[in-house]
């Protein structure tokens, strides 16, 4: 049971990398949550993988784009969260 975490920590942390890099520009994420990325990527990738290949193969690319879509996600709402409401424009 411990190594299963073991790994599930070196697994996550190497997919969340991954998937970090893949969406260009800064993002300050510390590390355990780029596992938590990862591994909810890989959860994901997991549950897609199996309903559409039927579990054989393209796990892992499966989970490094996942966990980019997560990261671009979280981006997208931390975003939004400093830049406030749009304020509208009235043009004369």
């Amino acid at each position: 049971m411990l190594m299963f975490i073991i790994l599930l920590v070196i697994t996550g942390l190497i997919v969340g990398a991954l998937g970090r890099l893949a969406i260009p520009g800064r993002d300050p994420m510390s590390i355990p949550q780029t596992i938590l990325v990862g591994v909810g990527g890989s959860l994901v990738a997991g549950i897609i993988g199996r309903l559409l290949f039927g579990g054989r193969g393209g796990g892992f690319i499966l989970a490094v784009v996942c966990s980019a879509a997560i990261v671009y996600l979280i981006r997208r709402t931390r975003e939004r969260h400093v830049a406030g409401p749009a304020t509208p424009t009235r043009w004369r």
